[in-house]
């Protein structure tokens, strides 16, 4: 039976950092390098750098709260604080659908290169997978729950050996493929053969984003940190910079040691070529042994990243009902073990449900990404709200120079979500305008605490005509919409829209934080 307790402070620097780098290195690096090539060719690399750049700055940020505000589930009650329920409520809904989905997403990931392997386990030609592919997915979930269940020190020791092994292998196809380096395929279609637009969309649609964003499961396991005032920052910063090294030597080393006589079609074949990148350069390069070491990488990284997602997602879950917005159930915490198992049930079942027949991991990673960029974007709204309305507040990590890093950082976010295409932003942020409006239509059943509805909803509209004004953007824009604006001018349309609701957010944040009946753990 589960009884209220308390969170246990068991993780170390050492189990944050490694939660931070496997949470990053999971499916992303195994896909990404080709879908990258084929979107911008070989300045593909500076869309890593951007994407890199975009990620720090937002861990920065999250540094400054997760310091000040360590609390399990911090992404989704951080707004709480700043700007009421609701926005508790929006964020929640979409955080939720991310992070469960991210599991099933590593999952189909790890039994698609096992196919390699064992071709019974996905169905010829499509990669969905077979009956016996489905069962061995479901095995592997039930051994995440498994891990998870009993207490976080379980997870993070099993977490730090799994990582420990699937970065040996990134490094040595550095080293290995360095070796046929061809620096002339950097030119021979020219550098940005696609131009500053492919740089952008590959950001988004070539998973370089959803590569990255590992930094959530720190913040959400953050009441069971030591000393999280200092390892969270360290942990979180270090995660990023050593991500942003290892993922731009994988890229450039990609690139250089593709035979030539693949590029006279030019680089958007690339990913037709190269279907599972790093395994299939190495047979092309007639080194078996090293695309079994990859294939056998493949099966641990993703498997180790849905690992952490079955341990982070629970922690979002509280931290959504914490909020006020979603079933109390999901604020029970075991006793014995610090678990909150409602919660960890909840995304079990979640994950299981993913695994269901959709479509495949290139299709759904440009929604994915975008929903988890949302999820991040609102924290400089949120920290600048704070900082409006908790001046006082202590701030162990004091970010400087926030005047400018907070609405550079939120304007990224707003351009990454864009990038994702018209296919993917109207349904994405047209469902979060529904869901504030079904908010609003349930108002009676929603427990406002010390928030009036009318302040909620007054601190939430700047949200709320983002996403419409994205949405307009879209449409008339050239990624994927009618191209009514060319680029660049939709990417600077886009900028300024974000820059005007940011200060709008700030300074529509609630007139004291809302930290009534929120202890911590």
């Amino acid at each position: 039976m589960t009884t209220q307790g308390k969170f246990k402070k068991q993780l170390t620097l050492t189990d944050l950092t490694f939660i931070g780098l496997g949470a990053i290195f999971g499916s992303g690096w195994l896909f990404a390098a080709s879908h990258v090539a084929s979107i911008a060719g070989p300045a593909g690399i500076y869309s890593w750098l951007i994407g890199g750049v975009a990620v720090l700055l937002l861990g920065i940020v999250y540094c400054e709260l997760g310091a000040a505000l360590p609390r399990a589930g911090g992404i989704i009650r951080y707004p709480v604080f700043s700007h009421g329920e609701l926005m508790g409520y929006l964020l929640g809904f979409i955080t939720l659908i991310a992070f469960s989905s991210l599991i099933s997403i590593e999952i189909v990931a790890a039994r698609q290169y096992a196919a390699a392997w064992f071709p019974a386990l996905s169905k010829p030609g499509s990669g969905d997978p077979t009956l016996i592919g489905w069962v061995v997915q479901f095995i592997l979930l039930c051994i995440f729950f498994t891990l998870n269940y009993y207490s976080v020190k379980t997870f993070a020791k099993s977490n730090n050996l799994i990582s420990i092994l699937k970065f040996i292998v990134p490094v040595l196809v550095i080293v290995v493929l360095f070796t046929f380096f061809k620096p002339e395929n950097l030119h021979s279609q020219g550098f940005a053969p696609f131009g500053s637009a492919g740089v952008e969309a590959a950001i988004s649609a070539g998973g370089i984003i959803f590569a990255y964003l590992g930094l959530t499961p720190i913040i959400s396991v953050a009441s069971e940190v030591q000393n999280p005032q200092r390892t969270i920052p360290i942990a979180l910063i270090l995660s990023v910079v050593l991500s942003t090294i290892i993922y731009v030597l994988l890229q450039l080393a990609f690139l250089g040691s593709i035979p030539s006589e693949l590029l006279s079609g030019g680089w958007q074949n690339i990913s037709q070529h190269f279907s599972l990148p790093y395994r299939d350069i190495a047979v092309t390069l007639g080194m078996g042994w090293l695309a079994f070491l990859v294939v056998s990488d493949a099966i641990i990284s993703p498997s180790g990243t849905g690992n952490i997602y079955m341990n982070a997602t629970p922690r979002v879950v509280y931290g959504w009902a914490r909020a006020g917005t979603f079933f109390k159930i999901f604020t029970r915490v075991d006793g014995e073990s610090g678990i909150p198992r409602p919660a960890l049930w909840l995304t079990f079942g979640l994950s299981i449900f993913w695994t269901l027949p959709f479509p495949s991991w290139e299709k759904l990673i440009g929604v994915v990404s975008a929903a988890l960029v949302l999820s991040y974007a609102i924290a400089p709204v949120t920290a600048a709200g704070l900082r409006r309305n908790a001046p006082d507040m202590p701030r162990p990590f004091f970010v400087r120079g926030f005047s400018v890093l907070g609405p550079v950082s939120f304007i990224i976010s707003a351009l990454i979500v864009y990038w994702s295409g018209w296919n993917t932003v109207s349904w994405l942020l047209g469902l979060q305008i529904v869901m504030f409006f079904v908010y609003i239509l349930f108002k009676n059943k929603v427990p406002t605490h010390t928030v009036s509805l009318k302040q909620q909803v007054w601190s939430s509209l700047w949200l709320i005509a983002f996403y419409a004004l994205i949405i307009v953007a879209s449409y008339l824009g050239s990624f994927g919409g009618i191209n009514a604006i060319g680029h660049p001018w939709d990417t600077l349309l886009v900028a300024s829209i974000a820059l005007l609701i940011y200060y709008w957010g700030a300074y529509t944040c609630l007139p004291q934080a809302n930290f009534v009946g929120d202890e911590e753990e």
